[in-house]
């Protein structure tokens, strides 16, 4: 297993008992904190070609009440993403793209409803192309712009639309839907 690899596990596993044993700040002076954990399920389209692949993400973001009047996000994130790059498979292929990302998320409410929600979301990390003689890490950066359908607390699914470049590759888009679960 990779350094990266190691790396990115452990902050998944244990980013959420850090962010547990800090005493939050009481709710109206900070505006509210919460936790979701996510996982996202995709189709990406390469450019040129629309050549299409899968793309599954995991990730943690924190959202930070203090944060709430940023315009650039109140929830800081980090994600691993798994992307199918090969021409004969689905997953799990010769030729793999491995990814993690930190971002910025910034989450809007939608007028007239409490059960939608929008968010736009910028990320950058490093992504790992595997399966070819050497491994190449390349620079990867994207915004995406989404919309959350609330269950309840804890509970929602996401709908979001991403535009991502890696340095040296053709830029590509990323439908994804996926299921959060907040504390």
């Amino acid at each position: 297993m990779r350094l990266h690899q190691r790396l990115s596990i452990i902050v998944v596993l244990f980013l959420p008992a850090v962010l547990r044993a800090q005493d939050p700040p009481p709710a109206e002076a900070s505006g509210g904190t919460g936790t979701d954990l996510f996982m996202m399920f995709g189709s990406d389209f390469d450019r040129p070609g629309l050549v299409p692949r899968s793309n599954c993400n995991i990730g943690i973001g924190h959202t930070f009440g203090f944060l709430k009047h940023d315009p650039f996000g109140d929830e800081l994130t980090f994600a691993y993403t798994y992307e199918n790059a090969g021409t004969h498979g689905f997953l799990h292929t010769a030729f793999g793209e491995h990814t993690e990302q930190v971002g910025v998320m910034k989450n809007f409410p939608l007028p007239k409803t409490k059960v939608l929600t929008g968010y736009t979301w910028l990320q950058t990390g490093i992504t790992t192309y595997t399966g070819n003689p050497r491994i190449e890490n390349r620079l990867d950066s994207s915004a995406s712009l989404g919309a959350i359908i609330h269950f309840n607390d804890q509970n929602a699914i996401w709908l979001q639309e991403t535009y991502s470049k890696v340095v040296t590759v053709p830029w590509y888009t990323t439908s994804s839907i996926g299921y959060t679960w907040s504390w």
